[in-house]
């Protein structure tokens, strides 16, 4: 995966967190531990989008286009 070198301004006392978690070695270093956190707060806010997008679906209209065809199908599903 190509990487792009940033500048970011940060507030010292979040630093000091960073810079304890990283000498406590649970990162590498700055930018790993950086590129993490950023990773994990994006896949956070598509997940909350995925969810409010699922809101927004008729349950019985899903319901009913996921049995479309269903009927018909179980006529030629063997008995047990």
């Amino acid at each position: 995966m190509a990487t792009s070198k940033i500048a970011i301004t940060i507030d010292q006392n979040l630093l000091h967190r960073l810079d304890f978690l990283v000498k406590s070695q649970m990162f590498t270093n700055r930018s790993r531990a950086i590129q993490e956190a950023v990773t994990e707060k994006l896949d956070r806010i598509e997940r909350s989008r995925l969810a409010q997008e699922c809101a927004k679906l008729d349950p019985k209209f899903e319901q009913e286009m996921a049995e479309e065809g269903f009927v018909a199908e179980m006529d030629e599903w063997p008995e047990y």
